[in-house]
């Protein structure tokens, strides 16, 4: 088996990248290391880069849709990874998994229609709901005693009933803080969504990245009935870090809410495919498995090292456990800072770039999203230049 290098730091800052080129813009310092968007700093599979290589050599760039070898190779992976065999007709195409939430909310709700997200969580839904001039629900998560987001079912069957909630967005695996949900948690959902009539839409863009004993548990086949409610969202975006390439595979198995959501992305006019991107995530389900296993292995790794660093330099600064993804939540609490002077210090103290965690909603002050998606010696050097401003600022005090 090929050993494949995640060590070497690759320069994105003369490039396109939102994530390091645009630094001026967001008014962050030169010097500032990102770890923010969730993309990562790993070269794609060998294999991804040569079809889309392949697809530039070509040089025809018409009018594309996927065709039978592309679907085949989606469902293989779905049903190897993940064991679930989906329909070829349920696969939907679309630029993205934010923008097939945006369609669902269009096509099965109403102005001030009822939508419940469960917060702190990937702030791209909220804005979806808001924009699209629905009501907004959120159901806050709890922290457990061991460290990991929890729900509050008796607090959502509440909620559920009482906001007349229509549509469910569920991040599964969640963002931030990589908590993958167990089959009983999701079963206990599926309980009460189909109580109170309520259709699913599941985030599972992150499904791909679980670790040892935190198993993904597909959401669709879990129930006969809730296949039949609800919304699948996949896509190979993170997974092999072709986010930029614009593709999400979006699964529906009942025929009058797949018609709906098609009828939305009809009059969107996102009738068609970026056949690049087809070919890219062709490739990515068909020879990308050895890469990712090594590169699971990786991040997990340096999720230990960021918490054993932690723990042993910053104790006031926590990392809250990670069941997978490679999206951190770190607690900055026992700094003693508000948000907006912790901002401040991260920023321009220890010059580093992470996500503000209010943008995740209820539960996110005093909190930082930290990508985990870089080289080792990266991700190190941040830790050590957290701890060498905590010193300057005297923030460490017993």
């Amino acid at each position: 088996m090929k050993t494949y290098d995640f060590d070497t730091w690759i320069d994105r800052t003369e490039t396109t990248s939102i994530k390091h080129a645009f630094k001026e813009e967001f008014q962050v310092p030169s010097d500032a290391i990102p770890l923010w968007v969730a993309d990562m700093d790993f070269r794609s599979p060998d294999e991804v880069c040569d079809a889309v290589k392949a697809a530039g050599e070509f040089g025809v760039f018409g009018y594309s849709k996927g065709h039978e070898d592309y679907y085949q190779a989606v469902i293989r992976w779905m049903e190897k990874r993940h064991g679930w065999t989906p329909k070829k007709e349920w696969l939907l195409c679309t630029p993205g998994v934010v923008c097939a939430i945006s369609i669902a909310i269009q096509a099965y709700t109403s102005r001030d229609d009822a939508v419940m997200i469960m917060q702190p969580v990937y702030h791209p839904f909220k804005n979806a709901v808001v924009k699209n001039q629905r009501r907004l629900v959120e159901h806050p998560l709890l922290t457990g005693e061991d460290g990991r987001f929890q729900i509050d079912f008796e607090r959502m069957e509440e909620q559920l009933r009482t906001e007349q909630v229509r549509l469910f967005i569920l991040c599964t695996p969640h963002n931030p803080g990589g908590r993958v949900w167990t089959k009983e948690e999701l079963e206990k959902i599926i309980e009460l969504c189909l109580r109170y009539d309520v259709l699913v839409v599941a985030d599972e863009i992150h499904h791909d990245f679980t670790f040892p004993g935190h198993p993904h548990t597909e959401f669709a086949p879990l129930s006969p009935e809730m296949e039949q409610r609800c919304v699948i969202c996949t896509a190979p975006s993170k997974t092999f870090n072709i986010a930029g390439l614009g593709l999400s595979n979006i699964f529906i198995p009942n025929e009058e809410l797949r018609q709906k959501f098609q009828n939305v992305l009809d009059c969107c006019g996102l009738d068609t495919v970026n056949l690049v991107s087809l070919e890219a995530c062709k490739a990515a389900y068909t020879y990308g498995a050895d890469w990712l296993e090594q590169l699971l292995v990786y991040i997990n790794q340096n999720a230990s090292e960021v918490r054993a660093f932690l723990k042993a330099n910053l104790p006031q600064v926590t990392m809250m456990p990670m069941d997978g993804t490679y999206l951190a939540w770190l607690d900055f609490s026992g700094l003693g800072l508000s948000q907006p002077e912790l901002n401040n210090f991260l920023l321009n103290k220890a010059k580093l770039w992470m996500n503000d965690g209010e943008i995740f909603g209820t539960g996110g002050t005093g909190h930082m999203r930290l990508n985990l998606g870089c080289p080792r010696g990266v991700l190190m050097q941040a830790m050590k230049q957290l701890k060498d401003a905590a010193d300057q600022a005297q923030l460490l005090s017993e």
